[in-house]
């Protein structure tokens, strides 16, 4: 790391200890290297810092949308991680190009299958486009997600430590096993089953689109436990 990652990774880790208990002994599932898929929920800008100080030394990166780059603060932090900027509502080429070069390299990719954060907290519908990296990489796909975040501003006005979990899911391959070409319809159906197994690691209270577990399919899925 560099010296201006190691003083935001250890204000943002101090911020965090303040402010948080962290329940994050399940990110030792997870290995140490990669290249690996970690797909999560997603509900607050926190969760980015939340995941990158807590998954070192695991080399991991993120997409971020582009608006968060023109801001000083944001921009700053995003930029030292080497987050990828994602022109959102667009096929954004030279992103796609970047995920598959971290992938290439051996590290982590990190995606939010939803596309977009969830005011409520509950998983919304996974975009199909999610899936593309998977197919084509035939990597290791990791669910990972937490709960307890959104508390976080109205706990601290109370001068109130917020417990936030972090819960990591079985990792699985993603394929269509009977081969042919990958269809649109191909790809939503991916996008469902793994967005299941990531509702499948979450409290009912946050399932969403999928709180009916019993819908889920591996169709497409080969776990790799």
């Amino acid at each position: 790391m560099t010296f201006k990652e190691r003083i935001i990774n250890s204000l943002i880790r101090t911020a965090f200890n303040i402010f948080c208990r962290i329940d994050k002994k399940d990110l030792g599932k997870i290995p140490l290297q990669g290249p690996a898929i970690l797909i999560s929920n997603h509900v607050s800008t926190l969760e980015a810092p939340l995941f990158y100080v807590n998954l070192r030394p695991r080399k991991t990166i993120a997409m971020a949308k582009t608006e968060l780059f023109e801001y000083f603060f944001t921009g700053t932090i995003l930029s030292t991680w080497k987050a990828i900027p994602v022109k959102r509502g667009t096929v954004d080429i030279r992103a796609m190009k970047s995920c598959f070069n971290v992938l290439e390299e051996g590290n982590f990719l990190c995606i939010a299958p939803e596309g977009t954060r969830s005011k409520t907290g509950k998983l919304l519908r996974g975009k199909a486009g999610t899936t593309f990296f998977a197919t084509q990489k035939k990597v290791p796909i990791i669910p990972m997600v937490h709960w307890g975040i959104t508390d976080l501003k109205k706990n601290a006005r109370k001068f109130k430590r917020t417990k936030i979990t972090i819960k990591v899911g079985r990792p699985f391959y993603v394929e269509k096993k009977e081969g042919g070409r990958i269809s649109s319809d191909d790809r939503q159906k991916m996008a469902d089953e793994m967005m299941y197994q990531i509702a499948a690691c979450l409290p009912e209270e946050y399932r969403g689109y999928y709180s009916n577990l019993s819908k889920a399919t591996t169709n497409y899925l080969t776990f790799t436990d």
